[in-house]
């Protein structure tokens, strides 16, 4: 066993797993306590280095391509402090660094672990359920849908469209970009649907933008990874010829639709998209999600009477017509926000 202990954080190797234990102390980022312990098999590694320095060193472990949903979907972008495959190490531990980083070399070398990508993730990422909230919002997925509640401080066409409901079928990839602090983050789920969106993070119904606490904000990338998990790995979507919008659209989960008129609700919506503007058909919702990490699912609420739900829609469509009449929306914002109305009922 190969261990060393500092204020940052502990890293064990026992031959076959590096355990990475986060830091307790106050020093340490909020996004690493909050991710946890990571149990790295050895075949997610591609190499190990320890980077001294004058006063402090660094121990850096480094994981194949494809390995781990975290970084896939965090793509590289988490701050240098937040990465949890760093620890920090003092100047007078550096020979223990040193030792602990050849044990991982010499297993791998033993081993032959390949550094080519990965086929599949060998890390689990978060589990689930899993919520956030952040300035924009909350966002929460339980393992086959993701739900966002907005805030008081959302935008206008985001509070009139209501909750974000996307099952995860619906799905093709997730867009994380953290907020430093300098300029604004986002959270973007897209969809076959959405695919094509010009909407800015701040209009998109699909997206989370992240303009408060970086500190918060930063674990919007544990919806991400939990998310990145469980879509199909990249190297699946390369070598089925896939790209970015190009996906075979996968069965959505069927939630809790409407008995009313369609008539009525077809007419609504065809009355209120601007000339030249693209129709889009509706599709199926899902219920549901919890709302804390860890937390117990919280109760269904119960059906609402199909009346209500009419007059919810007509609403949220008055709404968005008078926001388009007053130059709020583009006719392009209006239409997509109008046909993300449209698919929730």
């Amino acid at each position: 066993m190969a261990e060393i202990i500092q204020r940052d954080g502990t890293w064990a190797f026992d031959g076959s797993t590096v355990r990475i234990t986060p830091g307790l102390h106050r020093s340490v980022p909020l996004f690493r306590q909050t991710y946890g312990e990571i149990a790295v098999p050895l075949e997610a590694v591609s190499g190990v280095v320890y980077e001294p320095e004058r006063k402090r060193g660094r121990l850096r472990l480094r994981l194949r391509e494809g390995a781990d949903p975290l970084l896939q979907a965090t793509g590289g972008r988490l701050p240098d402090a937040a990465d949890p495959y760093r620890l920090l190490v003092d100047i007078d531990r550096s020979g223990v660094a040193e030792y602990v980083a050849e044990e991982i070399r010499h297993a791998l070398l033993i081993e032959q672990i390949p550094k080519e990508p990965a086929g599949a993730y060998l890390l689990p990422g978060p589990p689930v359920p899993v919520s956030v909230r952040s300035s924009d919002g909350t966002v929460s997925f339980d393992g086959t849908r993701v739900r966002i509640d907005w805030s008081d401080t959302s935008d206008r066409v985001k509070r009139a469209t209501g909750p974000r409901i996307i099952a995860l079928p619906d799905l093709v990839q997730v867009e994380w970009l953290p907020n430093s602090g300098y300029e604004d983050g986002f959270l973007r789920f897209v969809t076959n649907d959405s695919v094509f969106s010009k909407l800015p993070p701040e209009k998109d119904p699909f997206a989370l933008d992240l303009w408060g606490s970086a500190r918060r904000d930063l674990l919007t990338a544990l919806v991400a990874t939990a998310v990145m998990a469980r879509l199909p790995h990249p190297s699946a979507r390369t070598a089925g010829g896939h790209g970015r919008g190009e996906l075979v659209r996968g069965e959505s989960v069927r939630g809790e639709l409407v008995r009313g008129d369609p008539a009525r609700f077809q007419a609504a919506a065809e009355d209120s998209v601007p000339p030249g503007a693209p129709r889009t058909s509706r599709a199926s919702q899902a219920p549901q999600v919890p709302q804390l990490r860890h937390a117990p699912q919280s109760p269904q609420s119960p059906q609402s009477p199909p009346e209500d739900l009419h007059d919810v829609l007509l609403r949220r469509l008055r709404e968005l017509g008078e926001l388009h009449r007053d130059g709020v929306l583009t006719d392009e914002e209006f239409a997509t926000t109008k046909a993300a109305v449209l698919r929730d009922f």
